[in-house]
């Protein structure tokens, strides 16, 4: 094992992904499963997603989900990968973490993000439209946020219990997320792994523009994305199929739908648009045998100085899925527990 992956941490982001024949209760289960063998594998931490209106999404409240996570574990790190704010107030936000960091002192993370949704339907729902997305509405909405903790409040009311405690935060990084992670001081999360130029820009922003905070003395980043390790490169290519179909099937029809199996996948007739973003799914992720994906790993850290790899991997096949993570936490220490 090289130095660069010996130094850096992994953790995992898991989205809750409904298979194909399955419910959303085994999904959101699966999930809370998943973050067990990711403690057993000695995994930094583990983080749980918002979506709403997804027929292949069943994780649409992740700080209830984060609660279950952190209940069926002991050690891991648990938080959101992340939070919307645009949905969201932000003295509720402060106020279900702070609950998380009274229940689970020292364990909790608070990953933020300012997607407004999926759809024009699921926007209206909740209040919103794309234009609260906006850069700086959501500068002024996570100034607000980490206010209610530092009990500087707008209102003079309080954001009990967070009040006064510490919950790290971190940034997730998407067009000018980099900048306002950086103006802020706080932890950045980036993706996706595919495009390296972008990563890189978007990382080297963020640390040309650090400024030190109380929440974070000097930049920390974060790169997600997918990789999928297997005993041969097909076997990982396959761990790919289900998600690059469903990611293909929502930029043409518009909805997401749950995860099929990989052989329904390559057995389906695609239309040309179909098979174009389906093909691009596949392409260029990190996926292979044990020593091709640490080979990717090491350059991956190198290019990037990141300190952290958040795996973000979802498939039909759970055992596949399962495997993989054991490979992946086999290269980063040479067994497989203490990622």
């Amino acid at each position: 094992m090289s130095s660069v992956l010996a130094s850096a941490r992994f953790s995992v982001l898991d989205r809750s992904r409904v298979r194909e024949g399955r419910t959303a209760a085994e999904a959101l289960r699966d999930t809370v499963d998943l973050a067990r063998e990711a403690e057993q594998l000695g995994y930094h931490r583990f983080w749980v997603s918002e979506h709403h209106g997804v027929p292949g999404v069943a994780g649409s409240a992740p700080t209830v989900l984060a609660a279950a996570v952190a209940g069926a574990t002991r050690t891991l790190r648990v938080g959101t990968g992340g939070v919307m704010l645009p949905n969201h107030r932000p003295l509720v936000v402060a106020e279900q973490f702070g609950v998380l960091e009274s229940l689970f002192p020292g364990r909790i993370d608070m990953g933020l993000g300012r997607s407004v949704g999926f759809t024009d339907g699921v926007r209206r729902a909740l209040g919103r439209d794309r234009d609260d997305a906006d850069a700086d509405d959501f500068a002024a909405q996570l100034d607000e946020l980490l206010g209610w903790f530092r009990g500087t409040s707008p209102t003079r009311a309080h954001a009990y219990p967070a009040e006064g405690l510490a919950v790290p935060p971190f940034v997730l990084a998407m067009g000018e997320g980099a900048a306002i992670a950086a103006r802020a001081g706080l932890p950045m999360v980036i993706g996706d792994l595919r495009d390296r130029d972008r990563l890189r820009r978007g990382v080297d922003t963020y640390r040309a523009g650090f400024r030190p905070s109380p929440w974070a003395s000097e930049p920390y980043v974060v790169v997600s994305g997918t990789v999928a390790v297997a005993g041969t490169p097909e076997e990982a290519r396959r761990i790919l199929v289900p998600e690059a179909w469903s990611m293909a099937y929502a930029r043409t029809h518009g909805t997401f739908p749950p995860l099929p199996p990989a052989e329904a996948v390559e057995a389906r007739e695609m239309t040309a648009k179909e098979r174009g973003f389906y093909t691009s799914g596949v392409a260029g992720q990190l996926a292979g045998t044990e020593e091709q994906v640490a080979d990717e790993l090491e350059g991956l850290l190198k290019d990037t100085g990141a300190q952290e790899v958040l795996v973000t991997t979802s498939t039909y096949d759970r055992t596949a899925l399962l495997d993989s993570y054991t490979r992946l936490a086999r290269i980063v220490n040479g067994s497989g527990p203490a990622v």
